[in-house]
């Protein structure tokens, strides 16, 4: 099956084509819309023929974060060409393609809107079938994109610009939120803070490298545990009765602390950014760890935008080795951030879903309109 993904939820214009062989139990059906409900296994295969992103970092740096409207203006101007160069470069003609695979929501709503309308012109002069995909739901199938990815059931910690969420996977298309943000997402602390250290944008990447010089304990930024912690040490310290997460306080405490100096050195740029890391890091993987414990999930994965974070990732596998227990699945860094190889994912374990329907529409907020099943 060859699936062609599109992903236009925020800022940048993706496009991938995989090459994914069917289970057993699919093989063989002639469209993707007679694959009935239920019948969604792994792939026995999966080939990224091409996997395509254009930025707009360009656009929105002088304004120090995404604005709607020109992102969307900017897709529109995007699109066509980098589908297009997508399937040239995997060497696959449009008529080839199987399922077309298009982030629905959530996002910016301007930006959902050129990627699902482009994707509903090809589906109709094509007549190619389409499926709408979470946005989420393709980062939590980010990891299937990888050779050896984990069983079902799996904790899966999902952190972005948008969302910061803890998810219990029971299969590809069924998952329940144990833990989310109460407040500012992990990212969206991180452009805010970076833009308080007048760092530009995108902020994370920009700490992560400050980050790298400074000392994590220069500062002592707190930790928003939202419940009891019993001691301080490795064996009993994941013990938080809350797995939401909340990172106002922190930037808060950011704030206060940039106001105390009428400027600031570049090393003390640096220990800020190290110091900052660290609390958002702690708490992330403290709580991750607490959830899997909790529920008994030897299996952990890491996805989303943040997940790219270096200091992320060490401490998620420094704490899982230390545990003994546990087992860390870390989303290739170039499938953490937004792109259409993983929307493709997600679109085939929801083909059953596939329409070549003109009614679907996008929607804003997670959870109002995704045909996955999400339990909270």
């Amino acid at each position: 099956m060859l699936i062609l993904g599109i992903e236009t939820s925020c800022d940048d214009t993706a496009a991938a084509i995989l090459a994914i062989d069917d289970p057993p139990a699919t093989a063989g059906c002639d469209h993707a819309a007679t694959v009935p409900q239920g019948s969604s296994g792994l792939p026995t295969k999966v080939a990224i023929l091409a996997n395509l992103v254009q930025s707009q970092t360009e656009v929105h740096t002088p304004y120090g974060g995404v604005v709607p409207e020109l992102a969307a203006r900017r897709h529109l101007e995007n699109i066509l060409p980098v589908v297009q160069s997508t399937l040239k470069d995997a060497g696959v003609r449009l008529e080839q393609i199987n399922l077309l695979a298009v982030t629905q929501g959530p996002g910016l709503v301007g930006s959902l809107l050129v990627g699902l309308n482009f994707a509903k012109a090809i589906s109709l002069s094509a007549d190619i079938p389409y499926v709408g995909v979470d946005h989420i739901a393709g980062h939590l199938a980010s990891v299937f994109l990888a050779p050896s990815p984990p069983t079902f059931p799996h904790l899966t910690l999902t952190v972005s610009g948008g969302h910061s969420n803890i998810f219990l996977v029971d299969s590809p298309t069924s998952f329940t939120t144990i833990g989310q943000s109460r407040d500012d997402a992990a990212g969206e602390t991180f452009d805010k803070v970076a833009k308080l250290l007048n760092l530009g944008y995108p902020g994370g990447p920009k700490i992560s490298s400050r980050a790298a010089g400074g000392d994590p304990k220069a500062f002592d930024f707190p930790r928003a545990w939202l419940g009891p912690r019993l001691g301080s040490q490795p064996e009993t310290r994941l013990t938080s009765t809350s797995f939401d997460f909340s990172f106002s306080g922190l930037k808060t405490a950011i704030a206060n602390q940039v106001r105390q100096y009428a400027s600031l050195s570049a090393q003390e740029i640096a220990d800020i950014c190290a110091s900052f890391q660290e609390a958002v890091v702690d708490v992330l993987v403290e709580k991750t760890l607490a959830a899997a414990r909790h529920f008994a999930c030897p299996r952990v994965v890491l996805s989303g935008g943040v997940a790219a974070n270096h200091r992320l990732r060490q401490h998620l596998q420094q704490a899982a080795r230390q545990d003994g227990k546990l087992q860390i699945f870390l989303t290739a860094p170039a499938f953490c951030t937004d792109n259409a190889a993983m929307i493709a994912m997600a679109g085939f374990f929801n083909r059953h879903r596939a329409t070549r329907s003109m009614e679907m529409d996008v929607y804003s907020r997670f959870g109002t309109g995704s045909g996955f099943t999400a339990n909270h």
